[in-house]
């Protein structure tokens, strides 16, 4: 049985994507030399979304079958296809997916139709049962190694974010490690210097001290999840302890979610000063699952369009 087995957990699914959108055809994208490298960056980046991780969950394939573009995923853990299942069936994948598909082909909306198979599973149909769904995608072991145009791909986007730390006068160095490192969390109670600088998604960043610009857009995107980042932080920051983040909630409640987020981040600002650098609020942001809005705070959303 699954929860018996002495060997890594590991399955397989298919999703399925078509835009429903007649001037923007995914597979035609897809089969583009010069816009296929925008679509891989935009799958990459919502399925880490999904999962909270780089690596939550492989693309092992990508099949053009006009007017579908079908990804085959492998999921090497079950916690991070349990997260995935839980963003599809919320919708948050598909926003995800449109919102990164905008940025990377540079254009408006891509309104977007979700599928999701396990073998001849239709799992859209199971997803209040997520249990039954996970079974069906152990069932289906995966067929095959990721494919080699996957590798190239993956390479690709790599050596992008390279070009572009180099670009940016960053140090470019120690980028051999072929996964994407995450970030360290802080030690708590530690009383050392922060870092000078830090790494999202393979790309090094200077660890500068958060600003008031990197506040408002906090309040502004992190909607419902503001209660999670504050508990990520709480682990090195004694000033949103319990019960602070609930009096927050309860102090703030008229004034709605930002005023909340704003408050929330502001405590942990004046708490800590110089500490309250950008890398602690990005570690905070990837526990949680908002790779996006972490983007936007490094600005990785407006330097990296594709053309």
């Amino acid at each position: 049985k699954m929860a018996g087995s002495p060997t890594p957990w590991i399955g397989s699914a298919y999703l399925f994507l078509q835009s429903t959108c007649k001037t923007i055809v995914l597979p035609s994208l897809y089969e583009s030399s010069q816009k296929k490298p925008c679509v891989f960056k935009a799958l990459k980046l919502a399925l880490a979304d999904s999962t909270g991780s780089v690596n939550g969950v492989d693309m092992l394939k990508v099949h053009c079958s006009h007017p579908h573009l079908i990804v085959q995923l492998r999921f090497c853990r079950r916690e991070n296809c349990r997260r995935f299942l839980r963003s599809y069936r919320e919708g948050a994948l598909q926003k995800s997916l449109q919102s990164h598909l905008q940025l990377s082909l540079a254009t408006t909306t891509v309104p977007l139709e979700v599928e999701l198979k396990a073998g001849s599973e239709h799992l859209d149909k199971m997803l209040k049962d997520e249990d039954h769904c996970l079974e069906c995608i152990y069932r289906e072991k995966p067929d095959r190694l990721p494919d080699e145009e996957i590798m190239e791909l993956e390479e690709h986007l790599k050596s992008l974010v390279l070009h572009q730390s180099t670009n940016n006068n960053v140090a470019g160095k120690d980028f051999s490690s072929p996964k994407y490192p995450s970030l360290p969390c802080p030690p708590q109670g530690s009383s050392l210097p922060p870092q000078v600088t830090f790494i999202f998604q393979g790309q090094q960043f200077d660890n500068r001290t958060i600003t008031p610009d990197d506040h408002q857009k906090f309040a502004k995107s992190v909607s419902k999840k503001w209660k999670q980042v504050g508990r990520s932080l709480q682990k090195s920051c004694r000033a949103l302890r319990d019960p602070a983040i609930d009096n927050l909630a309860l102090e703030y409640d008229r004034e709605g979610l930002y005023e909340q987020a704003y408050q929330m981040l502001l405590r942990f600002i004046q708490s800590e000063g110089k500490k309250a650098t950008i890398a602690r609020l990005i570690t905070a942001l990837e526990e949680n699952g908002l790779i996006s809005l972490a983007e936007e705070l490094l600005g990785l959303h407006s330097n990296e369009d594709c053309s």
